[in-house]
């Protein structure tokens, strides 16, 4: 009723209707309804990357940030009313967790109220949970504004929108409180009185959708990755394919088996033209390959933003960009169980 016009049209088949997935929300409480729960089993917490489809307005289509079908980090959180904060919390922290470790730290979060039309449950209700979203929010140290009726239909939400390098605003996380659809669903658990009661849900997304996440890396790094998370890690060129080639793709092997991701330019170019290339593709390492690097068993590293490294072998290439690889990852403090 509150979703329909987001959604495709029925599919006939056999003349049933069947709809493109738009959220996973059903597919998690069916799960959760597949056996009786004690109080004991919860929380439970249900996640997966999940290919999902909405009818967005043709005019609302852009790139990666704005598609009809994309894959959304979706995951449900089933509590009792006394875990209920410290679910959010955890999920809250674990947000922050990846977004710092993409080096995402310019973002603010936004408590998003019941919508004035859309909504299902009480105002009593979401005030409540209103009030707790802030408490959290609070807890992580965190400014926030509110967003008046920007909420889910099922209930209120945090929302983390990040500023990228040009200052533009990306909404990225959400963890959104629901105490209705539970109710709607007709979930339960055994309390420890031995009666049946209903529980709460937490949605949590932490990417949002997984294609608009690229994007702003893509925008927010200029195509700048760093080392850790660019697409190639490491380009090697040589002056000469003829005489260097193999041993080219000796080094290849050896640093794929290594664990880095490797290119070889293997370009009829002058070693000018091929540098460049890779310079342009903003390839974070550079390899160069002469007689001397041959004979020597070792590297020439032009390493991007950090000038030249000279000769090195491949031992101390790897010492030397252990740090840079760990650079900025910060230490995760979530969740304990």
């Amino acid at each position: 009723m509150f979703y329909r016009e987001s959604m495709y049209k029925p599919i006939d088949v056999d003349g049933e209707d069947y709809y493109l997935k738009p959220m996973s929300c059903p597919f998690h409480i069916a799960v959760y309804k597949n056996a009786k729960k004690s109080y004991r089993d919860l929380p439970l917490r249900y996640t997966e990357y999940a290919q999902v489809y909405r009818y967005e307005l043709s005019g609302a289509l852009q790139g990666l940030t704005r598609v009809r079908g994309f894959t959304q980090d979706d995951a449900h959180i089933i509590c009792t009313k006394e875990q209920v904060h410290a679910e959010v919390v955890k999920c809250l922290k674990f947000s922050l967790y990846i977004l710092k470790s993409f080096g995402l730290n310019d973002f603010k979060a936004y408590i998003a109220t019941k919508p004035p039309k859309k909504s299902i449950g009480d105002d009593e209700l979401w005030n409540v949970a209103i009030a707790d979203l802030i408490e959290a929010v609070k807890e992580c140290g965190l400014e926030y504004d509110m967003d008046e009726g920007g909420g889910a239909f099922y209930g209120p939400k945090i929302d983390l929108k990040i500023n990228d390098v040009l200052g533009r605003e990306w909404q990225c996380s959400t963890i959104q409180f629901d105490f209705n659809l539970p109710e709607r669903f007709k979930l339960t658990y055994v309390g420890a009185d031995g009666q049946e009661h209903t529980p709460y849900m937490v949605h949590r997304a932490l990417f949002g959708s997984i294609e608009r996440f690229f994007a702003l890396l893509v925008e927010h790094y200029a195509g700048a990755f760093p080392l850790w998370l660019a697409p190639v890690q490491i380009g090697i060129v040589s002056i000469s394919d003829v005489k260097h080639g193999a041993y080219c793709k000796a080094l290849s092997k050896q640093l794929i088996n290594l664990g880095f991701r490797v290119e070889v330019n293997n370009d009829n170019e002058k070693l000018s033209a091929k540098i460049r290339k890779l310079e342009i593709e903003k390839v974070p390492m550079i390899f160069i390959v002469g007689d001397n690097e041959m004979s020597n068993n070792t590297v020439s590293v032009r390493a991007r933003g950090l000038g030249d490294w000279g000769q090195v072998s491949i031992e101390e290439f790897v010492k030397k960009v252990e740090p840079i690889l760990a650079m900025g990852v910060p230490k995760y403090q979530g969740l304990d169980d």
